[in-house]
């Protein structure tokens, strides 16, 4: 008999529980309830299975649908049409698209982020680094969120797509607003109208940006997509908009997450801190294992192809699944001792930046930003230390973050170089170098 029949008390299993800010600021008990009360569940909260086990989360990632978004005529049918506009970008941006509508963008924006061109950026990263923490090591505090792992993911993506970093404070207010549509279950209409202006004044800027290219063309992914051609065939400009888009949000969210969930697992596990500081040849370790303890996505959803048995139910062909990476990430079945820190930890696969064909094409620029950070943290700061007061988890139950974490520490100025200021990305950035 399981634990939920002999306990009338116990709330029904679902997902929605994460509405609950004390369940959101921490997901791992019910996600263990889900994993070994009901695997693969139907939510009828949710309208879609919970799917929580590391290899089913794999199989469904693997085999299972991306085309899941709504259609303008979708929400016109649901009375919802002015919601059309986001609709009509969503449906072009790669998250949403299977082979081969998907593997032709993707091949053409993973062409900016191979592991081997976006080592060559690892020193101009470190540039940036250094600019920042200046003025926070001399302080001897930070917000961890908004003077560090915001604005560096922020300046970093500009230069790659290809516009003045200048702008990126507006291109993270914009990924923030946006991200709560990708990180969120249902659709809340208290904020669509602030999704929709979002939307608008986003397409305004690309559109604007691309107009810039044509007469004054910069190196950066707005010009390879631009420039693009397979087959004869080239994108469009709303292709190219709505792609830069998600771009933008999959490279600020994630690397901002990482970084602020991240420090606060080291605040939490101070052994697993000390022992970075005596050793940091484990960095690239670390990232790895703060990465599946503290996922930044913590899910995504899928459609069933067909008809499918799945944990020994019957998945239908067209029902929505949400594969739960932060629950297969501390599976059991693989990773001994999934809720300890362990920054040694080998066989570490986790599921953080996906699978398959939807394996985020920007991991290995999110993981150089979060070696050189935590780098940088372990080398430059001594007696870190959270600052009294709640901590308050973003409202998106898919990406996961803090609004902010305030530290203080005592810091070691002397390593810090002094770096040029970067204000626009033909000021030296390797990436447009090299390209």
């Amino acid at each position: 008999m399981s634990p939920a029949s002999t306990n009338k008390s116990a709330p029904p299993l679902s997902l929605y529980h994460l509405l609950d800010p004390e369940v959101l600021a921490n997901p791992y008990p019910l996600y263990k309830r889900l994993r070994t009360e009901s695997p693969v569940q139907w939510d009828p909260y949710l309208h879609a299975w919970v799917v929580t086990r590391y290899a089913d989360v794999v199989t469904v990632l693997h085999q299972f649908s991306a085309n899941r978004t709504p259609t303008p005529e979708h929400f016109a049918a649901m009375g919802l049409s002015e919601l059309a506009p986001i609709a009509q970008l969503m449906t072009r941006q790669m998250l949403f698209m299977d082979a081969p509508a998907h593997t032709r963008l993707r091949g053409l924006a993973s062409m900016a982020f191979t592991p081997a061109r976006v080592e060559v950026l690892r020193s101009h990263i470190r540039d940036i680094l250094d600019n920042l923490m200046q003025p926070l090591l001399r302080a001897g505090r930070m917000d961890v969120i908004n003077d560090l792992a915001a604005p560096l993911p922020g300046i970093v993506t500009a230069e790659m797509l290809g516009v003045p970093t200048a702008d990126c404070e507006q291109l993270k207010a914009w990924s923030a607003d946006f991200a709560e549509v990708l990180g969120n279950f249902q659709h809340n209409p208290d904020r669509a109208s602030r999704t929709l202006k979002c939307v608008e004044e986003m397409s305004d800027y690309f559109r604007s940006a691309i107009r810039c290219m044509k007469t004054e063309p910069r190196e950066g992914l707005i010009n390879s997509f631009m420039i693009a051609e397979i087959d004869g065939d080239r994108l469009t400009e709303d292709e190219i908009i709505a792609n830069c888009i998600v771009t933008m949000v999959g490279g600020q969210e994630t690397t901002t997450n990482l970084i602020g969930n991240g420090f606060l697992s080291l605040l939490r596990n101070p052994d697993q801190l000390q022992r970075l500081k005596e050793d940091p040849t484990l960095i690239p370790s670390a990232v790895e294992e703060l990465l599946r303890y503290e996922s930044p996505s913590q899910h995504t959803a899928r459609i069933c192809p067909q008809d499918t048995e799945l944990g020994g139910k019957q998945i239908r062909q067209g029902q929505a699944v949400i594969a739960v990476m932060g629950a297969g990430n501390r599976d059991p079945e693989k990773f001994p001792d999934p809720d300890r820190l362990d920054l040694g930890r080998t066989d570490n696969r986790h599921l953080a930046f996906g699978w398959a064909s939807h394996f985020c094409f920007g991991a290995a620029l999110a993981r150089i930003e979060g070696q050189l950070t935590f780098e940088a943290l372990v080398a430059r700061t001594s007696n870190l230390m959270l600052e009294p007061g709640p901590l308050v988890w973003r409202e998106n139950l898919g990406l996961r973050g803090l609004t902010s974490l305030p530290v203080t520490f005592n810091a070691e100025l002397s390593p810090i170089s002094v770096a040029p200021q970067i204000e626009r990305p033909e000021s030296g950035c390797p990436f447009h170098r090299s390209a």
